[in-house]
């Protein structure tokens, strides 16, 4: 018996929290039920299908349901869906990984860049024996107590003072973090050495949300860590196999301590690692439980084989020669039109954009850290994620737009008459 959104809706209201299974929701009015994906569309379960631009926020790099991913977990879990122990899988993608990253010796595998950033400030506090972590206003590095500051604050606090974004995160914790102005190395160096004593790691997305670092300020940072003893950890769970083979630190030429990853490295299952300097992740050694620095890093899931097996299909179709060539033309594709539409309407509007990630602000201003994007006219953000899904385009305009292998030409032009269509409609209200 085929369900209707309505209904399905009524459940998810009564059993989900705002029908949300995490913090994504569409407005009321527009919100349906995703029945199936394949290649750069979803359909709802009433059959009605749109372009996708959320991509299970990242993950998908090559599109819903590619078959050679599908393949592979069909034959694994046929295998075994879960051991806990060792499973050849698992290891095979950690040497991928280990060999595409610049900064890694050994990973430690877990399930979420949550976890993965949450391990890797653990690491971190423990080789230097320090509390304090320092990360940047507007970064997000998942759920957990330290990474939930002064990601979106409604009413930023003077600097380094973090403003918690949830509720039930103990005063204990934000004494323990510190937060600098992403793009200001000036300030940021001064923040690391008033606090070096205490400071254990400084936490960055290098490319944050979607600002681009402005020349030097990565390598400052990663001169001002190296010369307090302050480990640098990039966040690369975006950008990592994204952006470049070697994610963020080949792109920018900058090499951390730590680096985490996700989405990508799961194909679409849950799966993410922490991987950097054979002593920093030796300290997560289960073999040396008992010692004063040993790190307590595990999870029923780590290195689950049918994730594994879903990451090293993603990853081998992502070593093939072209991809990164094609992930960065259907987004330059996608940027230049979005610029063209803006001008055509004459609208004060930027277009960010790094490879296969790309979004529109309704701001004249530059936007280089979390303040000046604020300038952005988040009313016609909102409107327009609205129209567009009329108009079969899914988008979350609020965080980022992201790309496949599997976006057609065809489908940046279409996305690209959704997006005119629908300025000039708001335009027009």
């Amino acid at each position: 018996m085929t369900r209707t959104n309505a209904e399905l809706l009524n459940r998810a209201y009564r059993m989900l929290p705002g029908a949300s299974l995490g913090s994504f929701y569409l407005l009321e009015g527009h919100e349906f039920v995703i029945a199936k994906g394949e290649g750069s569309r979803v359909w709802d379960v009433e059959g009605r299908g749109y372009l996708d631009f959320v991509m299970g926020s990242g993950p998908m790099v090559l599109g819903h349901a590619h078959a050679e991913v599908v393949a592979a977990v069909r034959e694994q879990i046929g295998r075994g869906s879960t051991f806990y122990g060792l499973n050849n899988v698992a290891i095979e993608l950690a040497e991928m990984i280990v060999g595409a990253s610049p900064c890694a010796d050994a990973l430690k595998f877990c399930s979420t860049g949550s976890e993965a950033t949450f391990y890797a400030l653990r690491l971190a506090r423990a080789a230097t024996g320090r509390p304090r972590i320092l990360k940047f206003e507007g970064g997000y590095h998942g759920h957990h107590d330290y990474a939930m500051m002064s990601v979106t604050p409604a009413r930023p606090a003077p600097f380094p003072t973090p403003v918690p974004d949830s509720a039930g995160i103990p005063e204990t914790v934000e004494r323990d973090v510190l937060v600098a102005p992403f793009n200001d190395l000036a300030a940021t160096r001064q923040i690391i050495e008033q606090h070096a004593s205490e400071l254990a790691a400084v936490i960055v997305e290098p490319l944050s949300r979607m600002l681009e670092p402005q020349p030097g300020f990565l390598e400052g940072l990663r001169d001002a860590t190296r010369r307090h003893g302050v480990v640098l950890i990039f966040d690369e769970v975006v950008t990592g196999f994204r952006i470049a083979w070697g994610g963020a630190q080949e792109v920018y030429g900058v090499v951390p301590d730590l680096a985490c990853y996700g989405k990508i490295i799961g194909g679409g299952l849950p799966l993410a690692a922490v991987a950097g300097r054979r002593d920093l992740v030796e300290l997560a050694n289960p073999r040396k439980k008992g010692a004063p620095d040993y790190v307590y890093a595990s999870g029923t899931l780590n290195g689950n084989p049918v994730s594994s097996a879903a990451g090293l299909a993603t990853l081998r179709v992502m070593r093939q020669p072209g991809t990164y060539e094609r992930l960065n033309a259907v987004g330059d594709r996608l940027c230049a039109g979005l610029r063209e539409v803006a001008r055509r309407l004459d609208l004060p509007a930027q277009v960010l954009g790094r490879g296969p990630l790309a979004n529109i602000y309704f701001t004249p201003e530059a936007i280089v850290d979390y303040r000046s994007s604020q300038k952005n006219d988040s009313r016609t953000t909102q409107q327009l994620g609205s129209a567009l899904l009329d108009r079969s385009v899914l988008t979350n305009l609020s965080a980022k737009m992201y790309l496949s292998l599997a976006h057609t030409d065809g489908d940046i032009d279409q996305a690209l008459a959704a997006f005119e269509d629908a300025l000039r409609a708001i335009r027009g209200r």
